[in-house]
C-alpha cells in the first residue's frame, strides 16, 4: 500500500485559510484560482465552463487523485454536502460543483452557510448561480468572507465580443488584425461559442497575424451570408451587392429580423459617430463602440449626409415592424428597406 499522506488539518486551520482569502474578491475567469469556495456569478455559460476548466487544471495539477463531485442544487437533500466534505479514507483533495445555485433549496442555502463559518481543508467548493436574487444571503455571505467572485455577466456588445476574441489571441501570444477581428465577430458573433471556437481554429491552423485574408478563407460563406454584410452593402450605397447579398444571407437560413437588426445597429453607428465629430470629449466608452467599429463608421460615413441618415432611420425602422407581422411578405419588406437605405446614402 502507499504511504498514507499526511493527516487533514483541523477546521480551525481551514478557518485561517478562508480568512486569508479577504483580499480576493471580484476577477475574472482567467485570473481566479482555486479557493475554500469560488463563486461564478452570471449567465454566460461560455465564461463560466472555462473559469470551471481552469479550476479543474489547477485541481488536478496540485493533485491528480482530486475526487470531483457534482450536485444539482435544485434536488439536494439536508446533509449531501457534509458527506463529500468529510474527509476519506485515504485523503484525497476534494473538488464539489454545485451549479443552478438560483434554484437552490433551502436545506442547500443552509448547509452552505454553515459550511462557509468553518470550511474543510483540502476542499474546494465551485459554485456557480445564474441570475435572480434567490440566494441572496448566501452571495453576500460568499463575498463578506472574501472568497472569490467571477463575474461571469453575458457577453451582448460587439465591443465586448471583440475583446474576448482580442484576449484569447492574446493569450495565444498572437496579434489579430483589426479588420479581421470585425469580420470575425460580424459573422459568427451571434453564437460566442462558434465565435471562439474560429478564433482557436485559425490559432491552430495558422502562424504570425490573424488576417482577414485567413478569416475569409475559413469563414467566408457565413460572412457572406451574415446581416452585417449585407448592412456594410447598403451603406456602402452598392445597390447590386446588397440584394445579391441580402438573397444569399435569406437563402442560407439567415433570419430576416436578424438582418433587420445588423442594418439597425450600423445605422445607429453611423449616426452616433456623425454626431460625435469635432468633439474631444468623446470616448470609444461614451459611444458604447470599439475603437475599430469607430474608425469603420468614420470610413462608411462619407457619402451620407444628415437627412440621409435620418430617412434611413427611418426605413429600417419600419423595416423592423413590418418583418415582425405588419407586412405580409418579410422578404419583400426587407429588399425593399435595403434599396432605400442605398438610396438615401445616395441621396445628398
Amino acid at each position: 500500500m502507499a504511504a498514507s499522506r499526511s493527516a487533514p488539518r483541523s477546521r480551525s486551520s481551514a478557518t485561517t485559510r478562508s480568512r486569508s482569502a479577504n483580499a480576493l474578491g471580484s476577477t475574472t475567469w482567467d485570473r481566479v484560482d482555486l479557493a475554500p469556495v469560488v463563486l461564478l456569478r452570471g449567465s454566460e455559460s461560455v465564461l463560466v465552463q472555462r473559469a470551471q476548466d481552469r479550476l479543474l487544471a489547477q485541481a488536478r495539477a496540485k493533485d491528480p487523485n482530486v475526487e470531483v463531485s457534482r450536485l444539482e442544487a435544485a434536488g439536494y437533500d439536508k446533509g449531501q454536502l457534509a458527506g463529500l466534505v468529510s474527509p476519506s479514507l485515504f485523503g484525497e483533495p476534494r473538488l464539489i460543483i454545485i451549479n443552478d445555485l438560483e434554484h437552490a433549496t433551502d436545506a442547500l442555502i443552509e448547509d452552505l452557510l454553515s459550511y462557509l463559518q468553518a470550511p474543510e481543508e483540502d476542499v474546494n467548493l465551485v459554485l456557480r448561480h445564474a441570475s435572480g436574487n434567490r440566494g441572496k444571503k448566501l452571495l453576500d455571505a460568499i463575498a463578506k468572507a472574501g472568497m472569490p467572485v467571477v463575474e461571469c455577466a453575458q457577453i451582448k456588445s460587439a465591443r465586448d465580443k471583440s475583446s474576448l476574441v482580442i484576449a484569447d489571441v492574446r493569450r495565444a501570444k498572437r496579434q489579430i488584425d483589426p479588420d479581421a477581428v470585425e469580420a470575425l465577430v460580424e459573422a459568427l458573433g451571434s453564437d460566442l461559442t462558434d465565435l471562439l471556437g474560429a478564433v482557436k481554429q485559425l490559432l491552430a491552423d495558422t502562424s504570425g497575424t490573424i488576417t482577414i485574408t485567413q478569416v475569409n478563407t475559413y469563414y467566408g460563406g457565413r460572412i457572406e451570408a451574415s446581416g452585417f454584410a449585407v448592412a456594410d452593402a447598403a451603406i456602402s450605397g452598392d445597390g447590386a451587392k446588397a440584394v445579391t447579398t441580402l438573397r444569399h444571407a435569406l437563402a442560407t437560413g439567415t433570419d430576416p429580423v436578424v438582418i433587420v437588426s445588423a442594418l439597425a445597429i450600423k445605422i445607429r453607428q453611423l449616426a452616433r459617430v456623425a454626431a460625435s465629430a469635432g468633439r474631444k470629449d468623446i470616448t470609444p466608452a461614451k459611444l458604447g463602440m470599439a475603437p475599430w467599429q469607430i474608425d469603420s463608421a468614420r470610413r462608411q460615413l462619407r457619402g451620407w449626409s444628415d437627412d440621409g441618415l435620418a430617412d434611413a432611420i427611418v426605413a429600417v425602422a419600419n423595416a423592423d415592424a413590418q418583418v415582425k407581422g405588419e407586412e405580409r411578405d418579410a422578404v419583400y419588406a426587407l429588399e425593399r428597406a435595403v434599396l432605400k437605405v442605398v438610396h438615401a446614402r445616395r441621396a445628398r
